[in-house]
């Protein structure tokens, strides 16, 4: 039946009404919720698909992907929903979970600039290949009217391809040109324009020689180093921005109409905000109401809570655990203390920006030796031969065979070889010179919880215990959401079945939890509530009734490879030191365990910074591995950076080198790479400084046409190219 024939469905004006009518709706409908999480600690595909699978069994989630690479997950939620209300069904499902601010980052990129150094590869790839067909017509004897065909037919491709694919190149050289300066590709820039209009002369007077092959050739060669450059880094995504995202973007605000949810942006100071356990402190202040413990591990690397009393300072980005708190703000906005951290990574970002690379330096020698030599070699031959033709083609020809494409590509080929090799290893470079500086280095600094430690504590005297006594601490502990608690939970299997049957169970913020079991009062807490001696470990303490207390006592246990990593690093010659902000006895006891001499305590943000600073200065180039928001200045400020895969978003952001395992052991395998690669960018250099050598004399005497210049300088960067492959 045709559609001309077909009868209509409905003739109900009703019916034929109701689309138009659910479009409208449809309008003015409320937008769905888009929210984004940090996800710090998933770590391989398993996770994401554990996490995307738990998200979308919420029939409030509409849609969810998980970002590996960013560990991030983007939602799309029922309008109305906020990140506290999905938070705990991706913590059900074993993941940590922090909301970041969609508008905070709003600056991040994608890989713009990847895409298009791709697509004008590719461009000058076909355009380069079909202008070589036509110039085998010509090399095999095409001669007159048809040589000039394949000339113009020639010029046609590559006009047009060149000003596309050369864009990078024109405008960056424009741009050293209008501050006074040479770079690099000033004369790539100049070899291209000039073989171009070399070609065009000779063309339009029907010479034999056009050199639209070459030209293109170079092009493409030049956008293979530049992209190979661009691989090996990561989108530059500011760590100023993450600290940013992770502050609370909402806040409960109290006044006298009760309590109302606002914009951290409205705050100010003197503002009585609530802070629910599990929240995020969105403001620096000091407690007036409300007893619970602190996590500061984030801000600080204290490896355990702290009690939070009226009378307290608190600051932003820590997070309350056990019970409600009211926070009267001392400072919001700019001024709290995780501001003053994305200003200390930002200053320290732009310190360590100021780093100039092999290529870099070698540009500023270069650039300048190689207009110097065309236009001698120009003004020479012109005044020889009196022939300007003639002076222009070798002119060409010498600026072809110095164009730096071997430089160009010395750097990035070992650096992709190098990062590949190391990929292998599980670690992933993130900056295209941090091999470059990972060879210098001679001091490395470590962090203790979270980097050489797993972060987390676990039961040393597990066998000393009774099980009994087990049995009704486990029972307490599952009440809790404190570490100590927690690890109590996981003692023995975590079987449920051995819990003790309690009664009653209840949580006192900042100090325990009790319970009433077989008539007898039950606590597991703080020494000074339980009634115990505290002793120099670690612990937590059960009372059942009258009796005497029993002490569980706990560790931070090591991240695999860190032993193997520090001892690596020490026969390598390097010195390394541990700095953190847990308590001494604790980072004593992990600096002797491991033989590590050199080792600082309670070291806030800012002494960590300092410390790396003050290395910098004595003229030491520091390794500094951490993992947490305490770490990110001295990550930024360090000669170079690594953190692990579980660090928080913003201090991977702040690192050079991602550890994408568990295992601390691959690091000194890194600095062995490293070591090898500077050696051979050094060889790369040294190559394409003999190439030069010899190939320059022969231009400059005239011997060489701007096609066989061409010819050469490939082969010169494939050579390059080949020696860089050794480090796989």
């Amino acid at each position: 039946m045709t559609a001309a024939l077909r009868p209509a469905l409905s003739a109900c004006p009703a019916c034929a009404a109701a689309p138009a009518a659910e479009a409208l709706a449809g309008r003015d409908a409320p937008k769905d919720a888009q929210l984004i999480l940090s996800l710090p600690t998933i770590h391989c595909a398993a996770c994401i698909a554990k996490v995307e699978r738990a998200l979308q069994d919420d029939p409030r989630v509409h849609a969810a992907r998980v970002n590996l690479t960013l560990k991030r997950v983007s939602i799309e939620a029922a309008p109305g929903l906020r990140a506290e209300d999905i938070i705990p069904t991706v913590e059900a499902a074993g993941f940590e979970a922090h909301e970041l601010d969609r508008a905070a980052l709003s600056a991040t990129a994608t890989d713009r600039a990847g895409r298009d150094l791709v697509m004008r590869l590719a461009v000058a790839g076909f355009a380069s290949m079909n202008v070589m067909l036509l110039s085998v017509a010509v090399w095999s004897g095409a001669e007159g009217p048809t040589r000039d065909l394949f000339h113009w037919i020639s010029a046609a491709i590559v006009l047009p391809a060149v000003a596309f694919s050369a864009q990078p190149f024109f405008a960056n050289a424009w741009r050293a040109l209008r501050a006074r300066s040479l770079n690099m590709d000033v004369p790539i820039s100049l070899a291209i324009l000039l073989a171009l209009a070399t070609s065009l002369w000779e063309t339009s007077l029907s010479g034999e020689h056009a050199y639209f092959d070459a030209a293109m050739a170079l092009t493409f060669f030049l956008l293979t180093g530049r992209y190979l450059d661009h691989r090996t880094r990561a989108i530059a995504r500011s760590a100023a921005e993450e600290l940013t995202a992770l502050e609370v973007p909402r806040a409960w605000r109290l006044s006298d109409d009760g309590e109302m949810q606002v914009d951290v942006a409205d705050l100010r100071p003197g503002d009585l905000i609530r802070v629910r356990p599990g929240g995020r402190m969105p403001v620096d202040g000091v407690i007036s109401d409300g007893h619970s413990e602190l996590d500061r591990s984030l801000l600080t690397g204290e490896t355990l809570p702290v009690q939070a009393l009226p009378g307290q300072v608190v600051s932003a980005g820590e997070v309350n655990l056990t019970g409600p708190l009211t926070v009267r703000a001392t400072a919001v906005g700019r001024d709290s203390s995780l501001h003053r951290m994305a200003d200390l990574v930002a200053v320290a970002e732009s310190g360590r920006s100021r780093y100039t690379s092999l290529a870099d330096r070698a540009a500023k020698l270069y650039a300048p030796g190689v207009h110097i030599l065309s236009a001698l070699a120009f003004v020479g031959w012109y005044l020889y031969a009196g022939d300007l033709r003639v002076a222009l083609n070798i002119a060409a020809a010498v600026l072809i065979i110095t164009c730096p494409c071997a430089l160009g590509l010395a750097v990035p080929a070992v650096t992709t070889a190098a990062s590949g090799r190391l990929f292998k290893r599980g670690l992933l470079i993130k900056n295209g010179t941090a091999l470059e500086r990972l060879a210098q280095v001679d001091t490395v600094v470590f962090d203790k919880t979270g980097t050489l430690t797993n972060g987390t504590p676990v039961l040393t005297n597990l066998a000393d215990i009774a099980p009994e006594d087990l049995s009704v601490a486990r029972a307490l502990a599952r009440g809790s959401a404190h570490p100590l608690a927690q690890a109590i939970c996981a003692a023995g299997g975590g079987d449920a079945l051995s819990d003790a049957a309690l009664g009653a169970v209840t949580e006192v913020p900042g100090h325990g939890t009790e319970a009433h079991w077989q008539g007898r009062r039950v606590r597991l807490g703080r020494a000074s509530w339980v009634g115990a001696e505290p002793g120099p470990l670690t612990a937590t303490y059960l009372r059942i009734g009258d009796a005497e207390p029993v002490a569980f006592t706990f560790t931070d246990q090591l991240r695999p490879g860190a032993a193997e990593a520090v001892l690596g690093l020490q026969k390598a010659g390097l010195a390394v030191r541990l700095i953190s902000g847990d308590t001494a006895p604790a980072v004593e006891a992990l600096a002797r365990t491991l033989d590590i001499a050199d080792w600082q305590a309670d070291a806030l943000p800012e002494d960590k910074a300092r410390a790396i600073a003050r290395l910098s200065d004595d003229g030491h180039r520091v390794l500094m591995v951490g993992d947490g928001l305490n770490d990110t200045a001295a990550l930024a400020a360090a000669h170079v950076s690594i953190s692990p895969a579980s660090a928080l978003d913003a201090a991977r952001v702040a690192s050079d080198i991602v550890l994408l395992g568990q295992a601390l052991d691959p690091i000194p395998d890194a600095l062995g790479t490293s070591r090898k690669a500077l050696r051979r960018i050094r060889e790369n250099f040294t190559i394409a400084t003999w190439y030069n050598v010899i190939a320059v004399p022969l231009a400059i005497a005239g011997l060489c046409s701007p096609l066989i210049a061409a010819l050469a300088m490939s082969a010169s960067s494939i050579t390059v190219s080949l020696n860089a492959l050794r480090l796989r």
